[in-house]
């Protein structure tokens, strides 16, 4: 299914990014580059990348980056920023207008500003540096997030100019959207990554704001993709492992009941264990992370969820 674009369309569409990773090896085969779109519809408590959930830009600051010029506290337009002797240099984020004038003036780069507009070759010029990896490991460019579908036309624009350049594409997703957006995407993706946080859609909607019968619906349409594709595309489904919240025996039963059940087309399933390295990013963005005090699950329990996995026929992979 071809977009309804012009070739000078797709050269002015823009897409809010966050992020751009290289030298990836999670997320697809080979060594991969990942696109980290901003904007996300769910709010996990858990996220471990919270800069991306708003669908603008936001000022980030690494305070231990500092080194007290003060050129912020001078530059702000809207006054935001204050000294305080016990913590240095502080933003207030109801003033500040997220301009990135202090950004701009900071020498050590304290002050960044995450999200800013990437055209489609602007991307695929990062992206292209690591052309000759690629082709060693059979890797490619891996769109992530956020939410993908939140920018469909621009992913899959972005899509489809990379297979022009002969790259292996892969998405994930949290299926939370339009299915005709998500079509669009898929028909330009080589590898597919889905997660289900949790099965029971009151639980899911408590830690991540919104219901899952959307999401379980659109992996049944994704698992029907990758079945009729030719050739047959991988379709990975990722369970995020986040203790006292979804990391019951009867939760993980049940989302692979319906894998093994109902999606024909799943080749494995992944289980990711809940990490702190995104605690620190809630702070740096003026925010208190939900999930502060907790604990990443032990190697015996992701062991035994990974077991329930296996025992029903099920490949999978514990990271």
């Amino acid at each position: 299914m071809s977009l309804d674009k012009s070739a000078g369309e797709s050269r002015e569409l823009k897409g809010l990014v966050f992020d751009i990773q290289r030298y990836s090896i999670h997320d697809g085969p080979g060594i991969r580059t990942l696109v980290f779109l901003k904007g996300c519809p769910l709010h996990c408590l858990w996220c471990c990348n919270p800069e991306g959930i708003e669908n603008f830009p936001e000022l980030v600051y690494f305070n231990k980056r500092c080194i007290g010029c003060g050129k912020c506290l001078k530059t702000c337009p809207n006054n935001a920023v204050y000294f305080l002797d016990t913590k240095g240099f502080i933003t207030d984020r109801d003033k500040c207008q997220r301009c990135g004038q202090c950004a701009e003036v900071c020498p050590p780069r304290a002050r960044v500003i995450s999200g800013n507009a990437y055209s489609v070759d602007d991307v695929l010029k990062v992206v292209e540096r690591d052309r000759p990896f690629y082709m060693r490991s059979g890797g490619g460019m891996t769109v992530s997030g956020g939410e993908i579908m939140l920018q469909h036309r621009f992913v899959s624009t972005l899509l489809e100019e990379a297979h022009l350049r002969l790259i292996n594409t892969a998405i994930e997703t949290s299926g939370f959207g339009s299915w005709e957006n998500l079509l669009n995407i898929l028909n330009h993706t080589d590898y597919i990554f889905m997660d289900i946080k949790h099965f029971d859609s009151d639980r899911h909607k408590e830690l991540t704001g919104v219901p899952n019968e959307i999401i379980l619906a659109n992996a049944l349409r994704v698992s029907d993709h990758a079945l009729s594709s030719e050739p047959r595309k991988p379709f990975i489904i990722r369970v995020p492992i986040i203790p006292g919240f979804n990391d019951s025996e009867s939760n993980i039963k049940a989302t692979v009941g319906y894998v093994k059940e109902e999606l024909k087309g799943v080749s494995k399933i992944e289980l990711l264990a809940y990490h702190r390295l995104g605690t620190s990013k809630w702070e740096r963005i003026g925010k208190v992370s939900p999930t502060e005090a907790l604990e990443p699950p032990s190697k015996a329990k992701m062991e035994a969820l990974k077991e329930i996995v296996v025992q029903a026929d099920l490949e999978c992979k514990v990271r």
